[in-house]
């Protein structure tokens, strides 16, 4: 009796594990759900029943006023057939090229500099946070008004390089822009490159001043690898992102001169609110889609299968 008593007070075997501690996990696991429904109710709402619109609506012929008409695939033919669609896939594909080239670099190394340990280093990085606080379509006035060729800079200081159409030129025009978006949002990634470089083991550094390595060599041997992780997340915000500049070009070019810098999601809008072709729009809203979809994707793949983990396994 004794022995049978002992067999079942013993601790049961690896792998098993007791109901009551079951019960109590599966207790603790319920609020977490909870907690994640208010999101995912929200994603729901405000993401999936519009995506689920315009997929809708992109088979229909619609002039944003009068009867929804189900038409098939008469948009998509419209959509597919239009020079327009053409210029505006290649001129974002040109954006998201351009903008990676241009902010990648200099978000790193403004990261890393900001990311030492000087004083006066935390004044210039709140200097250069202020231009990501500011509206997109108020930066793109002050620059409209500072490039005017009659009123802005180049009769206020009377400067040659002023008084270039920059805005009215399909090749200079692509420089305002690409500068504008740097200016803008280079903060942004610079704040996120500044918080993983100071995550970096101090320890790697010391070993490698040991060694003989100067800070080029430090930089391009420890500073850039542990990055890597951090530049995955940093360039899918930033090619995704590089889909959504609407704004900024709508009130900075229009469009122009003519249709160089007419993007995809430009030419949606001007097609579905001034064509008022609501149909056709869908369809280019939903090539958007898949083009962000296929750049995020594409990003992530190149990271591997460890891109969502922590920089410091590398250490």
């Amino acid at each position: 009796m004794a022995t049978t008593t002992t067999e079942l007070s013993s601790p049961p075997r690896d792998g098993a594990s007791p109901a009551p501690a079951r019960a109590a996990k599966e207790r603790t696991q319920l609020p977490h759900v909870l907690f994640a429904l208010p999101a995912l109710v929200m994603f729901g709402v405000f993401a999936l029943l519009p995506l689920l619109g315009v997929i809708a609506l992109s088979f229909t012929t619609w002039n944003g006023i009068g009867a929804i008409e189900f038409t098939g695939l008469t948009s998509w033919k419209e959509v597919l057939s239009r020079s327009s669609t053409w210029n505006g896939l290649a001129l974002v594909v040109l954006m998201v090229v351009a903008t990676w080239l241009t902010q990648t670099p200099l978000s790193i190394l403004l990261g890393a500099f900001l990311a030492g340990p000087q004083r006066y280093r935390n004044v210039l990085a709140v200097l250069y946070f202020l231009p990501l606080l500011l509206s997109s379509a108020a930066i793109a006035i002050t620059y409209k008004s500072l490039l005017d060729p009659n009123f802005g800079l180049a009769s206020g200081l009377n400067m040659d390089v002023f008084a270039l159409n920059w805005l009215g030129d399909t090749t200079l025009v692509w420089y305002v822009v690409l500068f504008v978006i740097a200016w803008q949002f280079i903060p942004f990634h610079t704040l996120i490159y500044q918080g993983a470089v100071r995550q970096i083991p101090q320890s790697m550094y010391e070993a490698a001043q040991i060694d003989g390595a100067g800070r080029v060599r430090q930089f391009f041997s420890i500073t850039l690898p542990q990055l890597k992780y951090t530049m995955i997340t940093s360039s899918t915000l930033m090619v995704v992102g590089a889909l959504t500049y609407f704004d900024l070009i709508f009130v900075l070019t229009q469009g122009g001169p003519g249709v160089a810098t007419r993007i995809l999601p430009l030419d949606m809008y001007l097609t579905g609110f001034r064509g008022n072709e609501m149909g056709v729009a869908s369809g280019l809203a939903m090539m958007l889609v898949v083009l962000g979809l296929g750049l995020a994707l594409g990003v992530q793949r190149l990271g591997g299968k460890d891109a969502s983990a922590s920089q410091m396994e590398g250490a």
